[in-house]
């Protein structure tokens, strides 16, 4: 992949390098993680991400890490912004075997959703950082409502959880798991949008999004009992 001619030469070199250097260190440190399924009732957690299919999957940009390790077997694609962050992180990502298109709900908004109706309409499993990539922290955007009535496909929340992280000083307090630690994977219920909603209902169900992925991530936390560094 060409490296965008407007990113400056550390930038291209970051690029160039980096993705490799977290591969390694991400692959090595996983092997040591413990992943440990929990679901509200009627729901069927998706054990590793197989069976992902045609649907879409929702998440809060802090555990993205946990979450390359457990869904890597899915081959998703992923809404990512087009910023050099964004150009980092999709280089990461596909080292693991995911995809992207490129775009989020500030820049190239049309382009992503198209992309990923395209995803959704081939049989593949398209995937969100519902609060990405600037935040407010836990409050989802609107894209993958969306999507979700473009394609009537489903929306399934989850998060995953350590027990043992560091939380960086970012917007998003990103989590990254400590070696040996257990990581909850909590589902919470699905989402569904009819292909006929109407504009003003939209919002009512971002906001139905939001609490489901939101209930999965305080159920995680209660398996642990409460948050631990």
């Amino acid at each position: 992949m060409t490296a965008d001619p407007k990113f400056t030469f550390s930038q291209r070199l970051a690029l160039a390098i980096l993705p490799r250097v977290v591969w390694a260190l991400l692959w090595v440190v996983s092997r040591t993680w413990r992943f440990e399924e929990i679901a509200v009732e009627g729901v069927t957690p998706l054990l590793r991400g197989y069976g992902a299919g045609s649907r879409i999957f929702c998440f809060w940009h802090q555990c993205v890490l946990p979450c390359t390790i457990y869904f890597r077997t899915t081959g998703a694609t992923i809404l990512i912004s087009r910023s050099f962050d964004g150009e980092l992180v999709t280089r990461v990502l596909e080292t693991f075997g995911f995809h992207a298109v490129r775009g989020s709900s500030s820049s190239g908004a049309r382009e992503g959703l198209l992309g990923l109706k395209k995803v959704i309409e081939n049989g593949g499993p398209a995937i969100f950082t519902a609060d990405g990539p600037r935040g407010p922290i836990y409050q989802t955007k609107m894209g993958p409502i969306k999507l979700a009535q473009l394609t009537g496909a489903p929306i399934g929340a989850f998060h995953l959880q350590p027990e043992h992280a560091w939380v960086l000083k970012s917007w998003d307090r990103f989590l990254i798991p400590k070696p040996f630690t257990r990581i909850c994977v909590s589902w919470g219920p699905w989402t569904q949008v009819a292909s006929d909603i109407p504009p003003g209902q939209f919002e009512s169900k971002r906001q139905e999004l939001n609490a489901n992925i939101e209930a999965a991530r305080l159920r995680a936390l209660e398996y642990f009992g409460g948050p631990k560094s």
